[in-house]
């Protein structure tokens, strides 16, 4: 959409540009703008419920990263559930990127936690990459306090894949629940239940957390594997 575009591009930053592709090697650094976050945030804020938004959210997909990440800043703005997860449903396989995956969590998800789970196992089992990646940080975000289901831990500690971003999320979310919920999530590492990689990179980022205790992050580094 033109009127989007350009007030991207007004906003754009060329030095921005190069750090942001930096961080995104599976994008086309010809697709970065580069547009600071909060400048995005801003801008879905001033057009949300606009006629133009409206618009913006059906016209899939999009050309820009940032035009990515304004469409999932535009559906947090979303207040009925149902077509929150109507509209997630239709972006997600245009989601290509572990920065756009991670940005977008509509508020009306956390006031309907129950009903989303079976949602959330729809994207796990979807076998998408992104999907998948955006069911775990779900997970995380949601499900990690007084939500929690030590069968979530087991959920995640089940999904089979060679994706690097798949199993990036994983060990973030295993490494958030050593810091929120110690007693569970250590004893799956203890078992060995994450594959080789997964385990030593969850080990990796708990160690480097400022939420987990010194004891606990010495006894970590003694689980990790070859």
């Amino acid at each position: 959409m033109d009127e989007i575009q350009k007030k991207l591009f007004l906003l754009s930053e060329s030095d921005y540009k190069k750090f942001q592709s930096s961080l995104i090697p599976t994008i086309d650094e010809s697709t970065v703008i580069g547009v600071r976050v909060p400048a995005i945030r801003r801008f879905a804020k001033d057009i949300k419920g606009s006629e133009l938004a409206q618009k913006f959210l059906l016209e899939i997909p999009h050309k820009y990263y940032e035009e990515n990440l304004l469409h999932g800043y535009l559906l947090e703005f979303i207040k009925d559930y149902d077509c929150a997860v109507e509209s997630v449903n239709r972006f997600l396989p245009y989601v290509d990127n572990w920065a756009v995956c991670d940005t977008f969590h509509p508020s009306i998800f956390k006031k309907n936690t129950e009903k989303l789970l079976p949602q959330i196992y729809k994207w796990i089992n979807s076998g998408k990459t992104y999907s998948v990646r955006y069911g775990v940080g779900l997970l995380m975000s949601f499900y990690l306090d007084e939500h929690f289901d030590p069968q979530f831990c087991q959920t995640v500690c089940s999904i089979n894949s060679q994706e690097y971003y798949v199993n990036m999320m994983r060990a973030w979310y295993f490494a958030t629940a050593l810091a929120k919920q110690w007693e569970t999530a250590v004893k799956l590492i203890e078992e060995n239940k994450l594959d080789v990689w997964t385990h030593n990179k969850t080990i990796q980022k708990a160690v480097e957390s400022h939420r987990i205790p010194d004891d606990h992050k010495n006894y970590l580094k003694k689980l990790k594997r070859r």
